[in-house]
């Protein structure tokens, strides 16, 4: 695999798909993983109804705006993983692993007094994006995805419900031209 096609966590993928691939229809992840095995990541722009207070309701204080589960992908729905910011670039707090800059996973199991405090961004998923060795680099090849580095905003803001659109048109070209996909012919 040539260093083009290597895949490292903290890339955000930007479907290609406007319509028609299921889960990932305009869906925007954050590439969490990757090694051997393959890679995983969550989708970040998929807000469930569902309150994080609901199933979780220890964390909901510590959450930011929407405080709802997002649906990180297809993979385990029942499960929850957590992306949180720290406050202190220089700490890595105690249950927390870094991903991209001040940004990681952090593990739900960690006592939220201990977390209270840490963080300035906090957003829980239920479940996950994933790939088998080589799949995404093929989905990449066949034009399935683009690949970009995330900006904090992408990750973390309230406003989702555009963000499949507003990546493609910070990317330019052909990718700006994909965000003005509309699923009614008539109005393209």
């Amino acid at each position: 695999m040539s260093s083009q096609q290597r895949i490292v966590g903290g890339e955000l993928l930007v479907s290609t798909h406007p319509d028609g691939a299921g889960f990932f229809d305009q869906s925007v992840v954050l590439l969490l993983e990757s090694d051997d095995d393959g890679v995983i990541g969550v989708a970040l722009n998929k807000p469930s109804p569902m309150p994080v207070a609901q199933v979780l309701p220890d964390w909901e204080s510590q959450l930011n705006p929407p405080q709802v589960l997002f649906a990180g992908g297809p993979v385990l729905p029942n499960g929850a993983l957590c992306l949180a910011k720290v406050l202190d670039p220089g700490e890595d707090p105690l249950g927390w692993r870094r991903i991209v800059g001040d940004i990681g996973v952090l593990h739900l199991d960690t006592p939220v007094e201990l977390a209270a405090g840490a963080f300035s961004d906090v957003r829980v998923f239920a479940g996950y994006c994933g790939w088998e060795a080589g799949q995404l680099v093929e989905e990449i090849r066949h034009g399935a995805w683009l690949r970009t580095t995330p900006r904090e905003e992408e990750i973390f803001g309230a406003d989702t419900e555009d963000l499949w659109r507003r990546v493609l048109r910070r990317l330019g070209g052909q990718a700006a031209l994909l965000s003005a996909f509309t699923a009614s012919p008539e109005l393209n």
